[in-house]
């Protein structure tokens, strides 16, 4: 499990200490989807950078598996335990083909020849790159790029991927790919940590979680979120058109309470 007990974190600037995170508290099992949410500014990056040691919790404590993410000594363990992806591709590709930057961080760990290869093949397979290993990564355009950077995070083989704002950056058929590996990852067994502040990118997700100014204000169902008005408008996040179709839908009684505010869900419970 990757636990986050009572985290607070603070940066320096202008000569005082301005508060990121405060007394946050949740945690995320294998095969789990927990979304978190907030507007820019809520402590969703810092969160991330938490996740596996980039940063330090000032008070409280950031666990996986029982592994104290500040115990140096198993800095390289919680590193292949946790895999992070930021928002921007392009900081995370460091070879010049697709093949070598999905194998740089399995090669560092200093892997047979044949397990790095077995690694770099099934990441990209999962990803859906398959005939594009010695693509120039500056070729492919932004949602490979963005499938090539969970590419490098897989072929590490963590239990647990963190998504910073994965699809703010795509164009709507990049989105649907990344949103295709997130829900295919969960599926196989991967516990996904889903940082976005897009309702409609998490509408599946087991949890969610919304922070604002750094502090938990919302744990709960995303279906709870959606019907929670005070909370998305003190936020600063927006119901999605989907969500607000799915309601006119239940109102006039031609959909059943349970069914998820996705596209696909709402389809198939209209035609049946």
């Amino acid at each position: 499990m990757l636990s986050f007990e009572d985290i607070s974190f603070s940066y320096r600037a202008g000569g005082r200490d301005v508060p990121a995170l405060v007394g946050v508290s949740m945690s995320l099992s294998p095969g789990e989807h927990v979304a978190v949410l907030g507007a820019n500014g809520s402590g969703k990056s810092t969160l991330v950078r938490l996740a596996n040691g980039l940063l330090y919790a000032q008070s409280g404590s950031v666990t996986v598996d029982g592994i104290d993410a500040r115990d140096e000594e198993h800095a390289r363990e919680l590193r292949e335990r946790v895999g992070i992806v930021f928002q921007r591709a392009d900081d995370q590709i460091v070879a010049t083909t697709v093949e070598d930057d999905v194998a740089f961080g399995p090669e560092n760990l200093g892997l047979p020849r044949a397990e790095l290869r077995s690694r770099v093949d099934e990441s990209l397979s999962a990803v859906g790159l398959v005939g594009l290993e010695r693509r120039e990564p500056h070729l492919l355009s932004g949602g490979q790029k963005q499938r090539l950077a969970i590419a490098g995070a897989l072929a590490m083989h963590p239990a647990y991927l963190v998504l910073d704002e994965p699809t703010s950056m795509l164009d709507p058929q990049g989105r649907r790919e990344v949103l295709a590996i997130i829900s295919a990852l969960r599926a196989r067994g991967t516990g996904i940590l889903h940082v976005t502040h897009d309702l409609s990118d998490v509408a599946d997700a087991d949890r969610a979680v919304v922070l604002e100014c750094g502090r938990v204000a919302f744990e709960g169902t995303v279906a709870e979120l959606l019907g929670n008005v005070d909370v998305l408008s003190t936020c600063g996040l927006e119901r999605p058109p989907i969500a607000v179709l799915a309601e006119q839908l239940r109102d006039a009684g031609a959909l059943a309470a349970d069914v998820a505010p996705t596209p696909q869900a709402i389809a198939e419970a209209l035609w049946r």
